[in-house]
């Protein structure tokens, strides 16, 4: 069965940084779709966030690039298997240069944390009970 993926391209003013920041999240880089300009970052099987310097992010746009640290263009939603992966991907995420993007949100049946990266995208890490989803 085909498995549908998501590229997720991100604009980045430092990619070495950001390249950094995101290995130290335990994801890996792409080399083979890597170079000066890109970085692509494995997140999983069918997810993969594409960092690219602002030059190489303007090629794919007529749009003036947004700057995320001052306004949001998108919120970047990832599960988590359970509470305690969702605090370690957002601990790493916050020792590795992130900063806390909002409050923590615990509902019982569902619990997630945000943070921003390196730029400034948003990204929230959500755990749902199974039994909660499925009833």
């Amino acid at each position: 069965m085909y498995q549908q993926m998501i590229f997720v391209n991100l604009p980045v003013n430092d990619l070495d940084a950001s390249k950094k920041f995101f290995t130290e999240l335990g994801y890996s880089i792409n080399a083979q779709f890597s170079d000066e300009t890109a970085a692509s970052v494995v997140i999983s099987d069918t997810i993969v966030a594409m960092l690219l310097t602002r030059q190489k992010y303007a090629e794919f746009t007529k749009k003036e690039i947004a700057d995320a640290t001052k306004s949001s263009e998108v919120l970047i939603a990832l599960s988590a298997e359970s509470r305690e992966k969702v605090d370690e991907l957002v601990d790493k995420a916050l020792a590795a240069g992130g900063t806390v993007a909002g409050e923590t949100q615990d509902h019982g049946f569902m619990y997630g944390r945000s943070f921003d990266d390196l730029d400034g995208h948003t990204w929230e890490v959500v755990w749902m009970d199974p039994a909660a989803v499925e009833g």
